[in-house]
């Protein structure tokens, strides 16, 4: 049984080696196949029967399909079969190592099990050749063996010996084996083991010794076999051992046949070398976590390097070696992310220090990339232990960003300044504030220090890149400024009690935004960041280069070029959530215009149906009147905030302008009354509805935010109201005047109440805007109501 354990020990897991290599390349190949077709499927699987015909032509097929391309669809199509090539390759390399646990204990398995059936078969023959030695009655004639000169036991027995010599030297044998152990005379103790393998042998083959010698001479052989590889393996699990010494005894146990135990131990070996030098580690939650990083990163990829130059000197590239080789230096990859997260990550992490946390990452992945000329590729079992930590590191970051950003509003005064100013009381230089600060674009305080701790985020974002976190950062840099924008709302002095719990923004207490002008600086500092900053900065996320901005025409082509779908879409989101503030900021607008702080409203359908009065008195209702002197008042803060960017001031005061007569084309109530009663219209409230939305059209088209929605409202609220006329009897069209007269009185109101003086266009009494009715302006009007 003894002879059966060592058997089987010496036969352990080399049986499985091919075939647990050719179910790595048989598995990485089908998931590389199953994955880079996975979405060509439906059109290629129609044409793939051309490839299994046995006289397929390669050249004439390519020749068939690309004899029309142009070089520009060649080159494209060049391009896609290398990103196909690049991610069949990365998909095998992540299958390959995905399975590595299920081939290596697949591959033992079947090491074993063939170890056991080997055991078998020699004991059977063992068996088999005793018995018949027994029933033939084996004489022996002769033997002959003769050690060569200089062998380590300096015995001869020649053929012309007695029986009595060989019996003398089997006594003489293990005594011989001991010296040279004790001795530790390694190479002849080989050598005269190989000998006494080679009389074994013979002796069995050719009858020269008895069953009863042959037997103690095999168990000799084992014996002594197994003394040697015990003094080899404590030599080699000597931490004292050097390197030489090392490969030596590791050689030698490999010799005797021992392989798979040879191999364990060079691994263990060099584990446990470096598990001694790292006793001189002293680890302390105060020390700086990337040198400590950095000097548990030397010992151990050192360790790694070093037992893979061993591994590959002693035992070559057999699969199974190669394959206990990867596993081993995984779980030394594991242990050592445990310690960089344990020491040096984890206070970083939970602070939001993502530079620090970055810088960790950064050195261990220089580390471990040097592996890969040793044909380690570990990196990506790395990025894949550190991503969780660094994953903290970043929430924390941008969750502290999101803190001091709200802590700020809370006493922010709304009023905008320079980013130098800012950067004087931070103590930071304006060059440190990066190149996407526009510096002729003045923000609030708390714009101010959110977007330079974005810049500052941004410095940091270099792992986070080649570990595929680039969307989660984009996704967690919109929730840190919708949470701002949320701030933003909760400033306005009307915002709805509803919407005083705002995702992101809690109970957090914010300074109300009292004035016009702070309520627009909300706007001015959202918009500013949204569409200008935030973007530039994000660019960093990209593969290109930003060091090509050194210049604006550069700047311009680079924007050109990183506009990736991806950040598109994250920058829709980011208009969508300057969107939410702005309809919020419209909406207090008009509701403040239209109702009393009592609640009653300011447009009524009884200012039309109950007009009373002389038409020499008509002008714009109150109500509009005052909507453009809010809306000229905005327009003048407006232009002093939005230096360089008037198109979003423009499309503000068009949206309030919207918000107010949708509000009105809307009113199901207005229109009950103008439709049914009680009164039902009469020419003077026609005249006057007319008139306010001439007003409208006419301030709107001179502020040029006139919008296409604008006008078609407009013009379907007039058509309601002629409608509405209509159902008294009287032809609507034949009570309105023409147009000129309703846009002289609408411009001399603007004049009236802009300040400007009035011009007499020597056509008209200025003190008479019924002079210019006229009966004949029917048809006119009547195209312009039907537009």
């Amino acid at each position: 049984m003894a002879a059966a354990s060592s058997l089987k020990s010496s036969r352990s897991t080399r049986g499985g080696s091919a075939t647990a290599g050719v179910g790595l390349v048989t598995a990485a190949t089908t998931n590389t196949a199953t994955t880079a077709t996975k979405d060509l499927a439906p059109k290629l699987e129609e044409s793939l029967n051309v490839f299994k015909s046995d006289r397929f032509d390669a050249d004439a097929f390519v020749q068939s399909k690309c004899h029309s391309f142009n070089e520009k669809e060649i080159r494209q199509l060049c391009s896609y079969l290398l990103d196909l090539k690049r991610a069949s390759a990365e998909e095998m390399r992540r299958s390959v190592y995905a399975n590595y646990p299920a081939f290596i204990r697949t591959s033992k398995e079947i090491s074993d099990l063939e170890g056991e059936l080997s055991s078998i078969r020699n004991l059977l023959s063992t068996q088999a050749t005793l018995i018949h030695g027994l029933a033939e009655g084996i004489h022996i004639d002769s033997l002959a063996f003769t050690v060569p000169d200089g062998s380590a036991n300096g015995l001869s027995i020649g053929k012309d010996k007695d029986s009595s010599g060989l019996e003398k030297w089997l006594v003489e044998f293990p005594d011989l084996l001991d010296v040279l152990l004790a001795e530790r005379r390694v190479d002849e103790a080989l050598a005269a083991l190989d000998k006494g393998e080679q009389l074994a042998s013979e002796a069995k083959e050719k009858g020269t010794l008895s069953p009863s010698s042959l037997i103690t001479l095999q168990s000799t052989i084992t014996e002594h076999r197994q003394k040697l590889a015990d003094q080899l393996a404590e030599a080699a699990c000597q931490p004292s051992t050097r390197g030489s010494e090392l490969r030596s005894a590791i050689t030698a146990l490999k010799r005797l046949g021992d392989g798979p135990r040879a191999h364990s131990l060079l691994l263990s070996a060099h584990y446990q070398r470096y598990q001694y030098n790292m006793q001189t580690l002293r680890p302390s939650n105060t020390s700086y976590g990337g040198a400590y990083t950095a000097a548990l990163s030397q010992l151990v990829f050192s360790a790694i390097g070093q037992a893979s130059s061993d591994s590959l000197a002693i035992f070559g590239t057999e699969p199974s070696y190669t394959s206990e080789l990867v596993m081993w230096a995984t779980k030394q990859i594991e242990a050592y992310a445990l310690l960089v997260k344990r020491h040096a990550l984890a206070s970083s992490a939970a602070a939001g220090g993502l530079r620090a946390a970055a810088e960790c990452v950064q050195i261990a992945l220089g580390h471990c990339s040097l592996l890969e000329a040793r044909g380690l590729a570990l990196c990506p079992l790395l990025l894949k232990l550190f991503r969780p930590s660094v994953e903290q590191a970043l929430d924390a970051n941008l969750k502290r960003i999101e803190e001091s950003t709200a802590a700020l509003a809370a006493a922010d005064d709304w009023e905008l300044t320079y980013p130098s100013t800012i950067a004087r009381q931070s103590g930071r230089s304006s060059a440190s504030l990066g190149p996407s600060v526009s510096y002729h674009y003045k923000l609030s305080i708390s714009a101010h220090r959110f977007n330079m701790m974005l810049q500052d985020f941004f410095e940091d974002v270099g792992p986070l890149l080649s570990m595929q976190l680039g969307g989660r950062t984009l996704e967690g840099l919109f929730q840190v400024f919708n949470s701002y924008i949320n701030l933003l709302i909760k400033a306005l002095p009307g915002y709805l009690e509803e919407e005083a719990n705002l995702e992101g923004s809690g109970n957090k207490i914010v300074r109300m935004a009292e004035t016009e002008a702070q309520q627009i600086a909300l706007l001015a500092n959202a918009s500013l960041l949204a569409d200008d900053m935030l973007p530039r900065a994000a660019m960093k996320l990209s593969s290109i280069n930003q060091a090509n901005y050194k210049d604006e025409s550069r700047r311009k082509v680079s924007d050109r070029q990183n506009r990736h779908p991806e950040q598109r879409e994250w920058k829709r989101r980011l208009a969508m959530s300057v969107d939410r503030l702005k309809d919020n900021f419209c909406r207090q607008h008009a509701l403040d215009l239209i109702f009393t702080e009592e609640g009653d409203s300011h447009l009524t359908a009884d200012m039309y149906i109950n007009m009373d009065g002389n038409m020499d008195e008509i002008e714009p209702s109150p109500i509009f009147q005052e909507l453009y002197l809010k809306l000229n008042r905005m327009a003048t803060i407006a232009a002093d905030m939005f230096v360089g960017r008037e198109r979003f001031a423009t499309l503000l005061l068009m949206r309030l302008t919207e918000t107010v007569i949708l509000w009105l084309s809307e009113d199901q109530s207005f229109w009950d009354d103008i439709e049914e009663g009680p009164r039902p219209l009469g020419t003077l409230g026609l005249r006057q509805f007319y008139l306010d939305m001439k007003f409208v059209m006419c301030f709107a088209s001179q502020g040029r935010y006139l919008s296409r929605n604008l006008n078609r409202v407009v013009n379907e609220i007039i058509s309601k109201a002629l409608t509405a006329f209509s159902a008294t009897g009287i032809d609507p069209y034949s009570e309105l005047p023409e147009d000129d007269w309703f846009i002289d009185i609408c411009q001399d109101a603007i004049e009236k109440l802009s300040g400007k003086s009035k011009v007499s266009n020597g056509e008209r009494d200025l003190n008479s805007p019924t002079a210019s009715v006229s009966a004949q302006s029917v048809s006119s009007i009547r195209s312009h109501g039907s537009s």
